[in-house]
């Protein structure tokens, strides 16, 4: 070989290795330039926005601490890892990224391994993306399908790794990956699917989810079921294959079959929608929270809610027949509530028919209409009872005028005057605004502020009042908690729905504490529900009556304000058990000429009240009120009655007997003085004839012996002085028994005008008594 060949040769080598030198400087160069690039990046990525907050409903509690509902504004909600089962991470891992637990972001062996399959398969048949990825690209990137965006989600992914663990990088995945049919997170997908808390999810049934992240719509099992089962069974395979479950495992969850939530989405959620907007409406005015809170605190509200008289409730708002028919412009509307009288808790309320509107006009706790003769026994005969008047003290019952007032009953009768509770029974007017202006209309107003019910000092003070005509209106919540004074000894406690809020920490940071006050006395409150009970058992709220439980209550109703139209605009029942206390208004939202009520409240609100009553009370024990029946009052006021008429009739008796005497003196006198001027005639005529006798007897004494004649003269003269035994003729009738003639049938006893008082007391004891 010559000299030039090898020279060539050397030559041509050392060029060689000279471009293989550059082209590793090259590429080596590119590789620090890239990796220094990617670590500076990764550095700086922003991952500010992945805050892990665990978004969670707000969960509603009933009285006995057991769910009842959930309130959200959130699309998904989070799950704590600790509450995730190991099969249900599994499943995710064995069919999204099966190395999760071994890459720190991003899976190079993952790629590469996609990259040959994709290449192989002539398409792209499996992704490279981890789990970390995905959570980068729907946590902090847009869905654009770019290089850079690409390159992000790399650098990203890697920095997610730096600062949060595996299983908080798990949490987050699930809390927010799509499982289509509207469920965002692993919890939404569970209950929505399934109708299961995520604790509770079979090794199928999680297959089943895992396998829907793929392509949620496709693979949606409420639309296709075939694709769906086939998926969860790809998932289940995956899972054996990477030694997730046991084979055995794997057979009995292939061979499960599928039971979807055919109600779809939460059952929970949604639940008892007008107690929700109460409860939200209580926690903003009372505690301060505001709504959005409430809607995404994941707080855990905790209420006096029973879900058994709730449920009551709202099926006896769904029975349209109960309520009198509307037209297409407007439907009949009304509000209940009911309330335990112990606690002051609402137990259950419904805020209208027809549908629903998040927190929207609430019927049972923001209504203000008249409440009528509901407010009889607040305003008029509770307070009056407070004064010392009787349940059987008779009360005015005519027409009359009070000033510029002037009241009239129903059915335009008057009675004259009737005891206290049969006024109260039939519900009569007269009676009512006549006693609230004998006790006072200050009393009146302050037994009402004591039931609970605000008053305007200047426009209520009136003797509207007794009939219901208040300025400004009332709920059924207010008349609940007014009346369950009554049945409560007279003690008043406020209407509350929350208990206590914890928040998603578990601190509590609310409590009711509880207000109470006196309305009326033990006594009062007792005879009271003894009259109420007359009024539904005989009085206008028969139509309430609830076979087997004692029940007292009053009805009330207002009379349209359009001139011409006689009709109802607003019908009202409240009424109480022992344990239990309901108010019901029913009635137009807008009354006018097309829209009014045809029919009282003991044929509406009364009979309405029965239903929902009844039902919500099956479950409970009947109990006795424990006061004197009605019937004792009565009897009471009979013996009254009775007593009252004798000694009426003892005063008449007393009043004739002195009328007869008085007749009896004049009667006498009379006589006397008519006797007077005979006797006066008989005494002069007597004279004459003595006079003419005593001269006879001179002349023919004289004639025979005068002298002792005339001594026997003078003595008859002195004798009587024919005058000295005037008794002579005192005695056959003479003045000195003047009254002789009288005894011996004079004038003022044969008929004696003096005793017709005969005709007197037969008049006494005529038909006047029995009137």
């Amino acid at each position: 070989m010559s000299k030039n060949s090898i020279a060539t040769r050397f030559l041509r080598g050392w060029k060689r290795l000279h471009m293989n030198q550059v082209l590793v400087l090259s590429v080596s160069t590119a590789v620090l330039a890239f990796l220094s690039f990617f670590h500076v990046y990764s550095e700086g990525a922003d991952i500010s926005a992945l805050n892990d907050d665990m978004a969670q409903s707000t969960v509603i509690y009933d009285a006995n601490g057991d769910v009842a509902s959930k309130i959200s504004a959130l699309k998904n909600e989070g799950v704590k890892i600790e509450e995730v089962p190991d099969h249900v991470k599994n499943a995710v891992i064995a069919i999204e990224d099966h190395r999760f637990y071994e890459h720190d972001g991003v899976d190079l062996v993952g790629i590469s391994r996609a990259f040959v399959q994709n290449v192989k398969a002539g398409s792209i048949v499996e992704g490279g993306s981890t789990i970390t990825q995905q959570l980068t690209k729907n946590a902090l990137l847009s869905s654009e399908k770019t290089y850079k965006r690409k390159l992000e989600e790399f650098f990203m992914a890697r920095e997610i790794e730096k600062q949060y663990s595996k299983d908080e990088i798990m949490q987050m995945y699930l809390n927010r990956i799509y499982f289509g049919n509207g469920s965002w997170g692993i919890k939404r997908a569970a209950i929505g699917y399934f109708g299961k808390d995520v604790k509770d999810l079979s090794i199928s049934e999680a297959a089943m989810l895992a396998g829907l992240i793929k392509a949620p719509s496709a693979l949606d099992p409420n639309k296709n079921y075939e694709e769906a089962v086939e998926r969860r069974n790809l998932v289940l395979q995956m899972m054996n294959t990477h030694g997730f479950i046991k084979e055995e495992e794997y057979k009995q969850a292939v061979a499960e079959e599928v039971v979807l939530n055919e109600n779809g989405g939460d059952p929970l959620r949604g639940r008892y929608p007008y107690y929700v907007d109460h409860i939200i409406d209580e926690a903003i005015k009372k505690y301060g929270l505001t709504q959005e809170d409430i809607l995404t605190g994941g707080l855990q509200i905790h209420t006096e809610l029973d879900v058994t008289m709730q449920s009551a409730v709202e099926a006896t708002y769904a029975k349209d027949n109960l309520f009198p028919k509307g037209s297409d412009k407007q439907i009949v509307q009304s509000g209940a509530v009911l309330v335990d009288p112990k606690t002051g808790g609402i137990r259950a309320l419904v805020g209208g028919r027809g549908e629903h509107v998040f927190r929207g006009y609430n019927r049972a706790t923001q209504l203000k209409a008249q409440p009528g003769s509901t407010m009889k026994p607040l305003a008029v005969y509770a307070p009056a009872l407070e004064e010392g008047w009787g349940v059987t003290d008779m009360l005015k019952d005519e027409e009359m005028e009070f000033k510029d007032y002037k009241p009239q009953n129903y059915n335009d009768k008057y009675k004259g005057e009737v005891p206290m509770y049969e006024a109260l029974r039939d519900s009569l007017n007269v009676p009512a605004v006549w006693t609230l202006d004998e006790i006072g209309i200050v009393k009146g107003m302050e037994s009402v502020k004591n039931f609970g019910i605000n008053l305007d000092p200047k426009n209520d003070r009136n003797l509207g009042l007794a009939l219901g005509g208040l300025s400004t209106g009332v709920s059924p919540v207010t008349m609940a908690e007014a009346y369950s004074a009554f049945a409560n000894n007279g003690e008043r406690h406020e209407t509350h729905a929350i208990t206590k809020i914890i928040d998603k920490e578990g601190n509590t940071i609310v409590e009711y504490k509880g207000k109470k006050s006196k309305a009326v006395s033990k006594e009062t409150a007792e005879k009271m529900t003894t009259m109420l009970l007359g009024v539904v058992q005989e009085g206008t709220g028969k139509g309430a009556q609830i076979p087997g439980r004692e029940l007292a209550g009053k009805t009330g109703s207002t009379q349209v304000p359009i001139e011409g139209v006689k009709g109802t605009k607003d019908q009202w029942f409240v009424g109480y058990t022992p344990q239990l206390v309901g108010a019901v208004w029913v009635g137009y939202d807008k009354t006018d000429q097309e829209h009014f009520l045809t029919t009282t409240s003991s044929e509406g609100a009364a009979l309405i009240f029965k239903d929902f009553m009844s039902e919500a009370l099956k479950n409970t024990k009947a109990q006795s009120f424990n006061v004197p029946p009605l019937s004792k009052y009565i009897e009471e006021h009979k013996r009254k009655q009775r007593a009252k008429s004798v000694k009426e009739l003892e005063e008449r008796v007393k009043r004739e007997a002195e009328k007869q005497k008085k007749q009896w003196e004049e009667a006498k006198k009379k006589l006397k003085e008519k006797k007077e001027p005979k006797e006066e005639g008989k005494k002069k005529e007597t004279k004459e004839k003595k006079s003419d006798s005593a001269s006879t007897t001179t002349d023919s004494g004289s004639n025979a012996n005068s002298e002792p004649n005339d001594k026997k003269d003078t003595g008859g003269s002195d004798d009587s002085g024919g005058e000295g035994d005037t008794g002579d003729e005192g005695n056959a009738g003479g003045e000195g028994d003047t009254g002789g003639e009288g005894d011996a049938g004079g004038e003022g006893d044969t008929g004696g005008e003096g005793d017709t008082g005969d005709t007197g007391d037969s008049e006494g004891d005529g038909s006047e008594d029995k009137d």
